[in-house]
């Protein structure tokens, strides 16, 4: 198997969604995404699983859906971390463009 090399990769266009880092056998397992949404659209309610997540905030404004828990509001320059099973949505509620990164890795196997 090939071990994970390094990479530079430029965060590129308009688009909705850009994969950044797919896993294996790009990395050691985790997995990142560049993401922008327009000005009320969100990315949809969707769980973390078995991964842990963070969302690195570049632009904009976001109101971020905590399942039972109270709203989370963001701005640029925000950094947001997501543990193991947190279901969430991520909305933009500026009038700007909401970009940012997001990084999941998965949980370490701790059995023995």
């Amino acid at each position: 198997m090939s071990e994970p090399k390094a990479k530079v990769m430029a965060l590129e266009g308009n688009a909705k969604f850009q994969r950044l880092l797919a896993g294996v056998p790009e990395t050691a397992g985790m997995k990142s995404g560049y993401v922008t949404l327009k000005r009320k659209e969100s990315v949809g309610l969707h769980s973390t699983e078995a991964r842990e997540e963070i969302v690195i905030f570049l632009a904009g404004k976001a109101q971020v859906y905590l399942k039972d828990k109270p709203k989370v509001f963001i701005q640029e320059k925000q950094l947001l971390y997501l543990p193991p099973y947190t279901e969430h949505d991520i909305k933009n509620i500026g009038k700007k463009d909401l970009c940012y990164v997001y990084v999941v890795s998965p949980l370490k196997n701790t059995k023995s």
